[in-house]
């Protein structure tokens, strides 16, 4: 391998060359170039292991992090999705008659959720990362959405429906990018797509059980103390979520320097085998993250809006979710029954995403994992559009949600692999990538009027095209990843929006540790 350079131009230089294979951080001030000597020793604790113990304490590691992680998070999960999908299954319970809606107005509805999500993300999970207590934060935010989920029940016209969607939305947003910034913080680049597909699932899952709640619920609560069906749907999954939230508050643990269920061999363990992966320490504390430095690095990294523009054509190709029961009741099936078949091609994608997402983990491979998948969505839309068989229909129903959220849950681990470090900055662009992306959301809800049933022509046929464009913003990703990891491969410095590897989230030890942007 070529010597590193010592400074941006590429000119090379013995000692400085000396310098960085000793692992020094060198970067650049007011036009001076700083060496500053950055070389970390492994903890006690970790030193002292052997290869065969520390792979031991490693797997122990991990398998309590997960045990006590990842069961509660993908339960939340599930909750932040059936509270905020249960108007899908609401509208075949009579919301829109007995709420008097005309036109658009439904659609209005489902759109509005996502102005306040978009709005709230960014600033959420700076917070987050500023105040490091995600076990505390992230279910106070859960026991509000409850609450505002369960009021729906007591709306009695548009104009009320469309506000408590709104401030759902508002109070929905921390979670997602919440829990996906807390889960890089604990896991390895390598091992974060499996662990995304897992959080993921709990939308997926929340997809599957959603019909068969709301089936139970309409068929047995319909008009029991007085009440609709629909709004005994929004009142037993609100308090569900509330009560959750109450519990989440004792498992959810914090950053892992200041887990309190690890013990600190564990805590050292935990955190130096991030910073082995990209070179350079993690979160440390509260007081050493900046509020908004990580937000103004993100906007100026290419590569988040490339990832960006990924995640929004996903999404939108995805919002057929949002309409999914109307979807499948075109088949020609009842109510109830419609609300059953919509089980089946969610637990199809669970399966789906998680062997995707186990492979792509084990390979360390992105691209392919996200793609192929989606040309399976795009097979799917066509053949939705192009039919109004009942077989052939539902085989695409069955296929469209795996081809698109199989890839989506390795292209959301994709965003922390690219974006590693500072975490200011890891936080600000996994919250601003889920943000813009959810934009399409506002605007494809309009989409799917029951005007266009039952093929739904143009919005397949859109959906099919958003695939494709995701595709093709991967394809740019893996391109310009690949001319980075050539540098790296040079000992070249990658250099960020403004020139300073600090910045691009890559210090100078990364390269000679091993770093290079997964593909």
């Amino acid at each position: 391998m070529p010597s590193p350079t010592n400074n941006f131009h590429g000119e090379p230089d013995a000692k400085h060359s000396t310098e960085m294979d000793i692992k020094t951080n060198t970067f650049e001030a007011e036009d001076t170039i700083i060496v500053k000597s950055s070389h970390r020793q492994p903890p006690p604790y970790v030193a002292s292991l052997t290869p065969e113990d520390r792979e031991k304490a490693e797997k122990a590691l991990l398998r309590k992090i997960d045990l006590r992680l990842i069961p509660p998070v993908i339960i939340m999960y599930i909750l932040n999705y059936l509270d905020r999908n249960a108007i899908a299954s609401a509208r075949l319970g009579g919301l829109e008659q007995d709420l008097k809606l005309k036109g658009a107005e439904y659609q209005t509805c489902v759109s509005i959720l996502f102005v306040g999500y978009i709005l709230m993300q960014v600033p959420s999970n700076l917070l987050l990362n500023k105040l490091g207590k995600p076990s505390l934060y992230l279910p106070g935010a859960m026991i509000v959405w409850g609450i505002v989920s369960a009021a729906t029940a007591g709306v009695h016209n548009f104009a009320g429906l469309v506000t408590v969607r709104f401030f759902l939305g508002f109070v929905e947003a921390p979670y997602f990018p919440g829990v996906l910034f807390l889960l890089s913080s604990f896991y390895t680049r390598k091992e974060l797509a499996l662990r995304t597909a897992m959080l993921y699932s709990g939308s997926l899952i929340s997809g599957a059980f959603a019909g068969l709640i709301a089936a139970g619920i309409i068929e047995g609560l319909d008009h029991v103390a007085g009440l609709r069906a629909w709004r005994w749907l929004f009142i037993i999954e609100g308090v569900a979520t509330v009560v959750v939230a109450i519990a989440a508050i004792f498992i959810l643990p914090d950053m892992p320097k200041t887990t309190s269920w690890l013990t600190e061999e564990q805590r050292e363990l935990a955190s130096w085998r991030l910073e082995e992966d990209i070179g350079q320490d993690d979160w440390t504390s509260s007081s050493e993250q900046s509020f908004f430095s990580g937000f103004i690095l993100a906007v100026k990294d290419i590569k988040v809006w490339i990832l960006t523009l990924l995640l929004f054509c996903i999404v939108f190709s995805g919002s057929v979710t949002n309409f999914f029961p109307s979807v499948v009741q075109t088949l020609g099936y009842g109510r109830i029954e419609s609300l059953l078949l919509t089980a089946p091609p969610y637990v199809l994608a669970v399966i789906c995403c998680a062997a995707n997402a186990w492979h792509a983990d084990r390979t360390g491979e992105r691209y392919f994992h996200v793609t192929l998948p989606l040309y399976v969505g795009v097979v799917a839309f066509i053949l939705a559009a192009a039919t109004t068989s009942t077989a052939p229909r539902y085989v695409a129903m069955m296929l469209m949600i795996p081809g698109i959220y199989t890839g989506f849950v390795v292209a959301l681990g994709w965003i922390s692999s690219t974006i590693p470090r500072p975490p200011a900055k890891r936080a600000a662009a996994l919250a601003l990538a889920n943000a813009l992306s959810n934009t399409a959301s506002i605007f494809s809800s309009y989409a799917y009027p029951s005007s266009s049933a039952p093929r739904y022509v143009l919005a397949m046929a859109v959906c099919s095209g958003t695939a494709f464009v995701a595709i093709c913003s991967a394809t740019v990703l893996r391109i310009m990843l690949g001319k980075l990891n050539k540098k790296l491969d040079r000992g070249e410095f990658v250099e960020g929006a403004v020139n300073t590897p600090a910045e691009e989230g890559i210090s100078g030890e990364a390269a000679p540790r091993g770093f290079r942007f997964l593909l």
